[in-house]
């Protein structure tokens, strides 16, 4: 049984029991009972299904860089058996981005890119939307952020499984699963290239074929 259906039953078994109460017990609590129990069954009916996997599944033993709950969505397995996803706008750009940008990556290095991306989003330096991060300088010689935005190549989803891949994956970053990975790191860069301001900017992770950076915080004296 899915954690979901497990506590859907708790819920209804503990409804059942209050509305049984002796008609001597105090109908108001009986109807506010019901009504909370009621609105946390709603609660919980929007809550995917993996956020309350992690919430409810023990710590390993022996984790080194990241936590248990991001070992479990690291897990090729674990993506696997996610449902297909979809989304609006935003979704789909940080899918799409994902695609041209990780989709050789392992699952790994795919929410490390993802990462970068979102940070960007929260940060006062870029556009405050996926899809104005990801498009930002799209259109100006060497102006781009992302190279697949400005390469002169359409862009064409050719592999139906890598995408349903990265659609999953940009699901569950959308939805919030903590940055485990990147250590804050709004830049990245293949290890094929060594552009000019990866000298400036402190290194903060390197996974599968990139090296992640965090951009230095300006200061008044800098």
């Amino acid at each position: 049984m899915s954690i979901m259906k497990a506590i859907t039953a708790a819920i209804a078994a503990a409804t059942i029991s209050f509305t049984a109460l002796p008609a001597a017990a105090d109908e108001t609590l009986a109807s506010r009972l019901s009504t909370i129990i009621g609105q946390e069954r709603s609660a919980l009916s929007m809550v995917p299904e993996y956020q309350l996997d992690l919430l409810t599944s023990l710590p390993a033993g022996n984790e080194d860089d990241v936590t248990a709950e991001a070992q479990l969505i690291y897990s090729r397995d674990f993506l696997a058996d996610q449902p297909s996803a979809d989304g609006g706008a935003q979704w789909e750009c940080l899918a799409e981005a994902l695609y041209f940008e990780a989709r050789g990556e392992t699952v790994r290095g795919m929410f490390a890119v993802g990462e970068v991306i979102l940070n960007r989003v929260d940060s006062n330096n870029y556009p405050d939307t996926l899809c104005n991060v990801i498009n930002q300088g799209t259109g100006r010689k060497y102006g781009c952020q992302f190279t697949y935005t400005c390469d002169g190549k359409a862009e064409v989803i050719a592999e139906p499984q890598s995408w349903e891949r990265v659609g999953k994956v940009a699901r569950i970053l959308v939805d919030g699963v903590p940055r485990a990975l990147t250590g804050g790191a709004t830049h990245y860069h293949t290890k094929a290239v060594n552009p000019s301001w990866a000298q400036r900017y402190p290194r903060t992770a390197t996974i599968g074929s990139h090296h992640f950076y965090r951009q230095p915080v300006r200061t008044a004296s800098n």
